[in-house]
């Protein structure tokens, strides 16, 4: 009896190879790559928004609390500035900050880095925030700072984690730095922020990345309300090319 082969099962074959090939030919070999977490070389950007102002509006849901500002002027306010103090008298005994400093405070709030900074004799402080608390605190986008270039020799801020576009919120603070300048910034690195955060850091070397006209100076660990690591940078005192 003569054996013959069925065709079907070959035709399929051919179809399914060519249609295999197509498919390789088609989609682009990125899209069929797994998905991965972020590395620790980037800047996770937690969530879009339909627009800028749908970002700021989530932001005041948190500057605007009622709870929360009466809990910043009353209960919180001598504990912050207790804190706040130790930090930058430990930066002005590094020679970093000086009574002659004219410093600038980045999501200020109600004032507790100002307050702090001028308790200790650097009375030419100001801090910015979207809703202003005079007068401590004048009204204030980081990402677009209402100052002009080299004005300040000191800024701090400890809001890094609500910055949308953190390449934005670093170009102001070089912008805005003279030369010479410090910057001081309180970051997470374990991930322990809050529900307004923007952005998560998984370690300091991308936001070093982001400095292009600064050096590190110092780095060190540190308990900052929910902050665990100290950055301090300094201007270049020349444009680097």
């Amino acid at each position: 009896m003569k054996f013959v082969i069925p065709k079907l099962p070959f035709i399929l074959s051919l179809f399914l190879s060519v249609s295999l090939l197509l498919f390789f030919f088609v989609f682009p070999s990125s899209l069929l790559r797994p998905l991965t977490s972020a590395s620790s070389d980037d800047i996770l950007i937690r969530r879009s928004y339909s627009s800028y102002d749908a970002y700021i509006k989530h932001q005041l849901r948190k500057t605007l609390n009622p709870k929360l500002r009466k809990v910043w002027t009353t209960r919180d306010w001598e504990r912050k500035v207790r804190v706040f103090s130790t930090f930058f008298t430990s930066l002005s005994e590094r020679g970093l900050l000086s009574n002659d400093s004219k410093a600038l405070s980045i999501g200020a709030r109600v004032g507790q880095e100002v307050a702090a900074l001028r308790l200790i004799g650097v009375q030419d402080s100001v801090g910015i925030d979207l809703v202003p608390s005079p007068p401590l605190v004048v009204e204030g986008d980081f990402h677009a700072q209402p100052f002009d270039a080299d004005t300040f020799d000191f800024e701090f801020s400890n809001v890094f984690d609500h910055a949308l576009y953190p390449d934005k919120f670093v170009r102001e603070i070089e912008r805005t730095l003279k030369p010479g300048g410090v910057c001081v910034l309180h970051v997470s690195v374990s991930g322990k922020t809050d529900k307004y955060s923007a952005n998560d850091l998984h370690s300091v070397k991308p936001l070093v990345k982001l400095f292009k006209r600064s050096k590190v100076v110092n780095m060190r660990k540190i308990d900052g309300f929910g902050l665990d690591t100290e950055i301090v940078f300094r201007k270049n005192k020349v444009s680097s090319v």
